[in-house]
């Protein structure tokens, strides 16, 4: 037992017993070492009470860490704060001491002499030594020997702490390097977010853990992710802190007793996101733990900025072979029809919308448009019908695209199902030729980029557009009368062609407007051509899709009726005939020559013949009249 009367020797053995403590044993943990420590020390001073106690700097609070009784009751176990501590100091310094009475640690009535040995350096408290011995008197002498061990405990615990501190600092930036270099070959942003959180799992398993993002990043994995929120009224929140300014930045949730920790993600481009870390029952961080974090964080930052300038690479090179596709087939001379086919289903893949309208503007009026055929189903409803025209009211007032993220917010009255909206007009040599519709029902799908990309794709189509419409135009004008807007004589030849190669049968009339010089003389040519329309008209309006009707010359126009029988031509010829006497102003008859044929024994050229000595006899019988030429002369119906 230790006595008033301290020996030297005794100081020394604590020496020697620290030494080979020290110097023993190198996988054993901190805590470890001080139960060893405690276990000599009773050992040598023989107290009935011992234990150590050391300042937890993320709790604010000293912890017994070792006690050499562990079944004993009467020590205080409770963890205690800094602030009662210092109050306790305060209270019971014996003499002028720094030795303290112990008798606050005692959970019980005793007469032991119970003494507190403060560890501490400088301003730093790393902890104190409680110990408590039977049947002893105090002297202030004995104090400067518990002032002498409390000393020695100090320095072994200082290198003890030092080199277990070193031993973490050596794990954790293992582990950041291990952590980088998978940050480095990875290019997968959904990998380098969830390797973050694996690995201050793995240091600071006690903590929690989100991750604080923009609302256009979306991952199938399971991350704790929240939306990062930074509008005007949150702003001075820790978290829109920390992303605006890329410092780091501190809440203290006094209420739950927990610190957080905001660390911007932060590349050499910008910031990319937060880490929040919540320590429970934590007032502060360590200045070494802020440190690593810090370092996790901005290495993730630069991780996260080289995927995402990867993913953008690839997103643009894709998106560059979209348009390179898409611009190569619209320019392999589709029609208009196939044009507008391929492009729809272009944008339906690449951005997975899911109706797609194509309007054309008639003679440059934004209000007069056509929805052509190609739009999907929704742009051929009525609904859509008012849609367009509030877009369209939209468009007459400026030529830029629209993009529009919730249709409903901002045009609550007007109903529509769809509310991501993209309407990018197509627009040639300063003019708005038409517009292209992209609609989704979910709010915000079409992320800005998708909009970018769409702009590029009918900019890059609009001239294939231009140029289908004015190959058709310029077809139409080929296979078609400019005066009557009929089918022009070599489109005629070509069909009947076409059908004779075939070996089909059908019925070839010639009509010719009886007494037309008259009219021209009398009326004058503008009227003269103005008949010919009206008649050109009605023959259309009575054969519609049954034949063709075309401009043979002059005022004789045709009609050629495939798969037709000489009686049915003759009564559609019939009715032609009255019709016209009936419904044309100024009033006048037609003569009609008829031939037929079947199969592939005639030619084209005999064709013609036969109806035209059959319009022949029609005229010199008197006119207002229809004729056949059969194989044994002329026959009158």
């Amino acid at each position: 037992m230790i006595t008033n009367n301290f020996q030297p020797q005794i100081y020394s053995d604590l020496k020697v017993r620290f030494y080979d403590l020290f110097t023993s044993k190198s996988n054993r943990s901190f805590e470890q070492f001080l139960d060893e420590m405690t276990v000599e020390m009773t050992k040598i001073l023989c107290p009935s009470e011992i234990g150590i106690y050391i300042y937890d700097e993320w709790e604010d609070k000293f912890h017994l860490k070792s006690n050499a009784t562990p079944d004993s009751h009467r020590i205080k176990r409770s963890p205690f704060t800094l602030s009662e501590w210092v109050e306790f100091k305060g209270e019971n310094r014996l003499w002028d001491t720094e030795i303290l009475n112990g008798y606050q640690l005692r959970n019980d009535n005793n007469d032991h002499s119970n003494f507190v040995i403060p560890l501490k350096v400088e301003n730093r408290v790393f902890g104190f030594l409680f110990l408590a011995f039977s049947d002893f008197t105090f002297t202030k002498e004995f104090c400067t020997d518990l002032q002498a061990i409390g000393f020695e405990v100090l320095k072994v615990l200082m290198k003890m702490e030092s080199y277990y501190r070193t031993l973490d600092e050596e794990k954790k930036y293992e582990l950041l390097f291990r952590v980088t270099s998978k940050f480095h070959s990875s290019m997968n942003m959904d990998d380098v977010l969830a390797e973050i959180i694996d690995t201050l799992r793995e240091v600071y398993p006690k903590f929690e853990y989100y991750l604080l993002l923009s609302h256009d990043y979306s991952t199938k994995r399971d991350l704790p992710i929240k939306e990062l929120m930074y509008d005007q009224d949150i702003t001075s929140k820790a978290s829109a802190q920390a992303y605006l300014t890329g410092q780091i930045q501190f809440e203290d949730r006094m209420d739950q007793r927990k610190s957080c920790l905001y660390a911007p993600l932060k590349g050499k481009q910008g910031v990319y996101g937060v880490l929040q870390v919540i320590a429970p029952n934590s007032m502060l961080f360590p200045d070494d733990d802020i440190e690593f974090i810090t370092l996790l964080a901005n290495t993730a930052g630069n991780a996260l900025e080289n995927a995402r300038l990867y993913q953008q690479s690839k997103r643009l090179i894709s998106d560059l072979q979209l348009i390179n596709e898409t611009s190569h087939k619209l320019n392999s001379n589709l029609r208009l029809s196939e044009t507008i086919t391929y492009m729809a289903d272009q944008i339906k893949h690449s951005f997975d919308a899911k109706e797609v309208g194509f309007v054309l503007f008639k003679d440059e009026e934004v209000t007069s448009y056509q929805i052509l055929e190609e739009s999907t189903e929704y742009f051929h409803t009525a609904e859509a019908e008012q849609f367009i025209h509030h877009l369209n009211d939209r468009l007459s007032n400026h030529q830029d695209a629209l993009f529009i993220g919730d249709f409903s917010v901002k045009n609550p009255n007007l109903k529509c199902d769809y509310q991501s909206v993209m309407a990018i007009p197509m627009i040639q040599r300063g003019t708005v030729k038409g517009v292209v519709i992209v609609l989704h029902p979910t709010p915000y799908f079409f992320s800005f980029e998708t909009f970018k990309l769409l702009q590029s794709l009918v900019h890059h189509s609009t001239l294939a557009f231009a140029n289908s419409m004015l190959r058709e135009e310029l077809e139409q004008l080929v296979r078609t009368d400019y005066l009557t807007k009929l089918y022009s004589r070599k489109y005629l030849d070509e069909t009947i062609s076409d059908s004779i190669s075939q070996g089909t049968y059908g019925v070839f009339m010639i009509v010719d407007i009886d007494n037309f010089k008259q009219i021209n003389d009398r009326y004058g040519h503008q009227v003269g051509d103005q008949v010919i329309v009206q008649v050109g008209d009605l023959l259309n309006e009575t054969i519609g899709s049954a034949g063709i009707v075309a401009r043979w010359g002059g005022e004789e126009l045709a009609i050629y009726l495939p798969r037709h029988s000489l009686e049915q031509a003759f009564a559609i010829a019939e009715g032609l005939r009255t019709t016209i006497e009936s419904s044309t102003n100024p009033t006048v008859t037609i003569s009609c020559g008829v031939s037929y044929w079947r199969g592939n024994q005639d030619n084209l050229k005999d064709y013609f013949i036969r109806a035209d000595k059959a319009l022949y006899e029609a005229k010199e019988a008197g006119k207002n009249q229809v004729r056949h030429e059969g194989e044994m002369g002329c026959i009158q119906y």
